[in-house]
């Protein structure tokens, strides 16, 4: 049992696969920076997709569904969704599995991980991350910031690690 866990934005996908024991397999953050359009990012997922190890379950990070202030616009929601929509759409395509969706604080829950109040979010799971799991890597500017991708891999290894979690539970009841 292999699970793929996704992070998709229009710059950045987080890639995690775990197995059934809850070891991480791979751990990527595909940059899509240099591409401009939303067909030509969609051909380099593509490719990096095919590219993957079969998988037995595919979840995927929810795109923001509201407004939040300062930090989103309406045309930058509709622009995740679409791409959302057309990589989930590339994964069924590929791995002949549709995609199951988890938003980002229900993955954290079903991972374990609890943010406490007032704590950057994308922070605290990198550094829960970096402490707990042993193959889990970054690096690092020359100012010592995370490179760009790492706050998309650990996001994608949460969402994966709360797929297995799901996929266990169910299990369960068979």
């Amino acid at each position: 049992m292999r699970i793929l866990g996704l992070d998709i934005s229009t710059s950045t996908i987080g890639v995690s696969i775990v197995n059934d024991n809850g070891d991480m397999e791979l751990c990527q953050a595909w940059d899509l920076r240099p591409y401009k359009d939303l067909y030509s990012k969609a051909d380099v997922v593509k490719n990096n997709l095919q590219q993957l190890i079969s998988v037995d379950e595919i979840w995927i990070e929810k795109p923001l569904e509201r407004l939040i202030q300062g930090r989103s616009s309406i045309k930058t929601i509709l622009l995740l969704a679409k791409f959302n929509a057309i990589v989930s759409y590339l994964c069924k395509d590929i791995f002949k599995i549709e995609p199951e969706f988890i938003a980002a604080p229900s993955a954290r829950k079903k991972a374990n991980i609890s943010v406490p109040r007032g704590e950057n979010t994308k922070e605290f799971v990198l550094k829960y991350l970096l402490d707990n799991e042993l193959n889990f890597k970054i690096e690092y500017t020359r100012h010592g910031n995370p490179k760009h991708g790492s706050y998309d891999k650990a996001d994608s290894l949460v969402v994966a690690r709360a797929g297995l979690s799901l996929w266990k539970e169910k299990s369960s009841k068979s």
